[in-house]
């Protein structure tokens, strides 16, 4: 796989039983690089381990006061320097490929899972975990799993020098396999310890992170209330414990890192002296002090990768565990093993089970709820946003189960705009550049949701400029816009889609009634011949209503138009008037 290939046309199909499996399939999934690291790894650390032999030939050439041998000898090291530079020049490509293909992959995957569960992603996971996966921990899982493959051929090739080493004088080569073994050792026996504080580290890090993606998220909502300062104290408390953490965790590092520094300096100071013992005592030629110095000297490098790896590996587990949780998450299972076509879109009546709710094909259908909350959870179910126990009989639409077709299929024929919908940052345009059936144009979609101030507001900000109010920019979530103006561009978006079947949660709460009742108009005649069923208790939707549904108890408890249902129903008019009855202190439950 090359970085020009990206990307995947499949990332593939994760094992998210533990963090480390997934680490282990990632590994397995890019195998030909992995391969193609080792091998130039090996070419690299080869080349210099070999070098210590070249420079004791020079020594001993210099010795004999041999010109010829002299010159063949600088012509091997000038050899040998140049495979390392193409061997380590190489393995740095390699190991550069790894990291981002296996980034890209995660990537990927965290984008498939994000689109699949959308918005209820977030309410089961928090917003800053989220993030936190989404950014960092990618890099440290591709570090984790690209530094595998240098790490091997650091090991192999300790391994070869060593067993030469003994070969050429065992004295001194298991003089030399003792300090390997005492600086592993010494490594593995404070890793743990490093792991756990480092795992300590992130997951206040992770705190640290979410409670300031919250706090900035509901910014308006605090300086409403004042809790800014409140806020403030917590993150300030909390990147406190983040610092405290981060130098628990560096002084772990700073002592391995000089068990690194003082094991092969002893090694090499025991090294040395013995091989002086043995020059003196004619065992050992001055060349051979010399191979075996550099021998020594070139260990450094490859074992320097083993501390890498450890802290790669000691980053990247608690990152995968955090990346199983999210991609663990699944939206509905019966609907991901189905193998059918994304044509074909079922049509007729929505019809929930559970409540007895239905909403008529081509119809614009009101739902009206005591409890708001439960009016919410009702809208996902009927988008299929909610996992469905097996005793749950599922939502069907024309005599069709949601949950027993293909995703995009189940997609194109129910939308659902939640009460609070996230508007992504971008243009106008861009915003609304979504898939549809091109029945409705942005335009019409525009006016529709009564955004002419919207225009005009993006118009007075430099949309002129830019080519015109589609081209404006929108920052994030557009917190420039008042509540009102986010909540008619997102339904301006849902719109534009023209799904089969539009479900709607309480879309204009914060629209004031003249907007409204135009909003109301609009959309009904907007979506004519489409089926519409919007969560709403405001009088002015309800009277647009071809069909509304008053549900108490779980279940619905009475059906027919708005004027209707007011003159016969005491629940229902004292929801949609307000009124303080006995029926609404009860407070009806609803589904």
């Amino acid at each position: 796989m090359q970085i020009r290939d990206l990307p995947f046309s499949d990332p593939g199909d994760p094992d998210v039983r533990s963090g480390f499996r997934f680490l282990l399939w990632l590994g397995r999934m890019q195998t030909k690089g992995q391969a193609t690291s080792l091998f130039w790894g090996c070419v690299y650390y080869g080349s210099i381990g070999t070098l210590p032999v070249a420079l004791g030939i020079v020594t001993k050439a210099a010795v004999d006061r041999s010109g010829t041998d002299i010159l063949r000898a600088g012509g091997l090291v000038l050899l040998l320097g140049l495979i390392s530079t193409a061997g380590g020049t190489l393995m740095h490509r390699a190991a550069v490929t790894n990291w981002i293909t296996a980034v890209a992959r995660v990537q990927q995957l965290l984008a498939g899972r994000a689109e699949e569960l959308g918005g209820t992603l977030i309410r089961r996971l928090a917003a800053g975990e989220v993030a936190a996966v989404s950014t960092g921990d990618m890099e440290k899982m591709g570090s984790g799993v690209e530094s595998a493959s240098r790490f091997t051929a650091a090991l192999l090739t300790v391994t070869a020098v060593c067993g030469a080493l003994v070969w050429f004088e065992p004295e001194l080569g298991l003089i030399v396999i003792v300090g390997v073994l005492a600086l592993v050792t010494s490594m593995l026996a404070l890793l743990p310890g490093a792991t756990r504080r480092a795992d300590a580290q992130r997951s206040r890090t992770g705190h640290a992170t979410r409670l300031a993606f919250d706090t900035v998220s509901g910014l308006r909502v605090l300086r409403g209330i004042g809790g800014e300062d409140l806020f403030l104290r917590r993150y300030v408390d909390a990147s406190q414990a983040v610092r405290r953490a981060s130098v628990r965790t560096a002084k772990v590092w700073a002592l391995i890192e000089a068990v690194q520094v003082a094991v092969p300096g002893v090694l090499l100071l025991c090294l040395v002296g013995r091989s002086v013992t043995l020059v003196q005592d004619g065992r050992m030629a001055a060349a051979d002090l010399v191979t075996v110095y550099g021998a020594v000297v070139f260990l450094l490098l490859p074992l320097k990768s083993f501390q890498e790896f450890a802290m790669a590996y000691s980053s990247a587990r608690p990152a995968a565990r955090r990346t199983v949780r999210v991609l663990s998450l699944r939206r509905q299972d019966r609907r991901d093993s189905h193998v059918g076509s994304a044509d074909g879109l079922p049509v007729g009546d929505l019809h929930d089970p559970v409540t007895g709710l239905r909403a008529p094909k081509g119809q614009f259908t009101a739902v009206v709820c005591g409890d708001p909350d439960a009016g919410g959870v009702l809208a996902e179910r009927l988008g299929g946003h909610i996992p469905r126990p097996p005793d749950v009989p599922p939502v069907t639409l024309g005599g069709t189960a949601l949950d027993e077709v293909p995703l995009a299929v189940a997609r194109r024929s129910v939308l659902v705009q939640e009460k609070d919908p996230v508007l992504l940052s971008g243009t106008l345009g861009e915003l609304l550049d979504v898939p549809s059936s091109g029945a409705v144009t942005p335009q019409e979609a525009l006016a529709a949701a009564q955004c002419d101030d919207i225009l005009r507001t993006l118009g007075r900000s430099g949309a002129r400029d830019a080519g015109g109010p589609l081209n404006a920019h929108i920052t994030p979530k557009a917190r420039s816009l008042s509540g009102g103006q986010r909540q008619r561009l997102a339904l301006a978006c849902s719109l534009v889609a023209d799904p089969e079947v539009l479900v709607l949660d309480e879309p204009t709460s914060a629209v004031d009634s003249p907007t409204e009742a135009r909003v109301a108009e609009a959309v009904h005649r907007l979506r004519a011949g489409r089926s519409t069923v919007v969560f709403s208790s405001s009088p002015l939707i309800l009277g647009r209503a071809d069909h509304v549904v008053w549900i108490s108890n779980g279940s619905v408890a009475a059906t027919g138009t708005h004027p209707e249902l007011l003159r016969d129903e005491p629940g229902y008019r004292a929801i949609v008037t307000r009124e303080l009855s006995e029926t609404s202190a009860r407070g009806d439950k609803s589904a």
